[in-house]
């Protein structure tokens, strides 16, 4: 059988098990010191901050294109971020000034934030959720209520609030529909009945009816390309899968942009590969969380060793989880094209602490 993959779902598969064994090997070559971790998670994020506002400022000035780089980088700057945050507590553990630290990474949490939410509405809903998220386990981790109380979360949702209403007036006073939240709430519904019926209509185990595709009977009946990685990937290697060029809005909308990944996984590839699919997700959820609590036992029981792997796994379930919500469950573009490769990445990021190397 050739190693090259025949259909869109081969791709992803064989990309999938490349990374995690790739991930798998980076993370036990290299030591995982807490000081590591740390800066990385600073680099990382001040990158993402920074490209975020580049892409604020074309989308605000029309002369300029925009690329929405919170799609596929979205999920990373909860990664580095959350993972940033996780480092505190276990600097102050070992008698570390964070006052100056704390402030950095505060700041880099407001630009990414503000810059976030300019470019695209969805990565807001997504951010917040993964702070919350990453907040709460930081707050297990540590016996602490601080990292996540009442009156935190409902400020986190009070300024996800404000951001939308500031952003709705913005729109009617500059005239850009683009950034207004409302305009996409309503396109969104006008599209979402219609894709679900089309979706339910003609799912079956592995895959779709064919003539309910755009492609019409030339459909293969199942891994159609609404469901893929970059497509810039796929054409660098000349690899002969159907591809959506230049009727992303017109039609792949209907199966990919507004319906949740749940139903555009299962229309795609079929109830199987989608069955699957969520088993893997819960194993991963359940066994990061696993490997958390052996990281926390060590840390209370004086060993050190695992404190940088710790706040990496923290910042990686976070963000997992968040992408995980939002992607399945109200918008499949959070977790297609390139922002798969993060989603699996972020597994990868996971699954690697399973296998733990002495040294």
């Amino acid at each position: 059988m050739s190693i090259v993959a025949a259909s869109h779902l081969q791709l992803i598969i064989e990309f999938a098990i490349l990374l995690h064994v790739g991930v798998l090997l980076l993370l036990n070559l290299v030591n995982l010191r807490l000081s590591l971790v740390f800066i990385v998670s600073l680099f990382v994020g001040g990158a993402i901050t920074f490209i975020f506002g580049i892409d604020a400022i074309c989308l605000i000035l029309p002369m300029l294109n925009h690329h929405e780089f919170t799609h596929p980088y979205g999920s990373i700057a909860i990664l580095s971020i959350v993972t940033a945050w996780a480092t505190i507590p276990a600097m102050e553990s070992q008698k570390v000034r964070t006052s100056n630290i704390r402030l950095l990474i505060i700041l880099l949490t407001i630009g990414i934030t503000l810059f976030g939410a300019i470019v695209h509405r969805d990565f807001l809903i997504m951010w917040i959720l993964g702070l919350i998220v990453g907040f709460f386990i930081l707050g297990k981790s540590y016996n602490r209520t601080s990292f996540l109380s009442v009156r935190r979360v409902g400020f986190l949702i009070l300024a996800l609030l404000v951001v939308f209403g500031v952003m709705e007036g913005l729109s009617h006073i500059l005239q850009m529909e683009i950034i207004s939240p409302l305009s996409r709430i309503d396109r969104m519904n006008s599209n979402q009945f219609s894709s679900l019926k089309l979706v339910i209509d003609n799912t079956n185990l592995l895959g779709h009816s064919a003539n309910a595709t755009y492609w019409g009977n030339s459909s293969m009946g199942s891994s159609d390309g609404y469901i893929s990685l970059p497509l810039t990937l796929i054409t660098t290697f000349g690899l002969p899968y159907p591809l959506f060029y230049g009727i992303l809005v017109t039609k792949k909308d209907v199966i990919d942009y507004f319906l949740p990944g749940i139903f555009g996984v299962g229309f795609d590839f079929g109830y199987l590969v989608l069955a699957l699919v969520i088993i893997w997700i819960i194993f991963v959820i359940v066994v990061g969380f696993k490997i958390l609590d052996k990281y926390r036992d060590q840390r209370e029981r004086g060993n050190k060793k695992y404190l940088g792997r710790e706040a990496l796994l923290t910042g990686s379930l976070s963000a997992f989880v968040a992408q995980t919500i939002l992607g399945f469950f109200v918008i499949t573009r959070i977790m297609n094209g390139a922002a798969m490769i993060s989603y699996i990445l972020l597994s990868a990021l996971i699954m690697a602490h399973v296998v733990t190397t002495k040294r």
